[in-house]
């Protein structure tokens, strides 16, 4: 599986992305957010749990590179998450600091997005985060999302969640 937008690739990761990956995930800046901090052996599974997910349903989190290098700058793709109790499909992303607040989440995501509409039965997809990660919640928002539901949790305290539906993709593309 390979995605191409305007400045990246999307691709499946595999063990020889450990290092791009670690730095990354191992940032506790970008990783604020999350229930739980990554050592290495963290980030070998993150790894082998996407490789898994990719034969098992044909999609995870998928490396994201630069076009322009092929140089790994984070990760972004659909999993099936825990989302209030029930299981949906998710869109997730990490990107490196130094390339932050550049639109690769936005243009990673969007390609995802499509990816998913195209490629699975899903008449909904979402992205859910801690109510304090404004930026992750802005990031939903500008590949078409909007908050559907907002609840308490352990991990989260507070849990916000976005969706898109089939329909509302279909509007955005015409």
């Amino acid at each position: 599986m390979k995605l191409e937008t305007e400045r990246l690739v999307l691709r499946e990761m595999t063990a020889d992305d450990f290092d791009s990956l670690y730095n990354v995930l191992a940032d506790s800046g970008i990783m604020q957010h999350y229930p739980y901090s990554f050592d290495e052996n963290r980030v070998k599974n993150w790894i082998n749990k996407n490789m898994e997910r990719y034969r098992i349903f044909g999609f995870g989190l998928w490396a994201v590179c630069l076009k322009e290098t092929g140089e790994m700058i984070g990760d972004c793709g659909i999993t099936m998450q825990n989302i209030g109790g029930v299981i949906k499909p998710e869109i997730g992303y990490h990107i490196r600091a130094d390339h932050q607040h550049k639109g690769y989440a936005k243009e990673a995501a969007s390609s995802v997005r499509d990816w998913t509409f195209t490629n699975t039965p899903f008449k909904i997809i979402f992205s859910y985060m801690k109510y304090i990660n404004v930026p992750s919640a802005n990031t939903a928002m500008s590949w078409g999302c909007s908050q559907v539901d907002e609840f308490e949790d352990e991990a989260n305290e507070i849990t916000k969640v976005y969706a898109i539906s089939r329909e509302e993709w279909i509007k955005l593309k015409k």
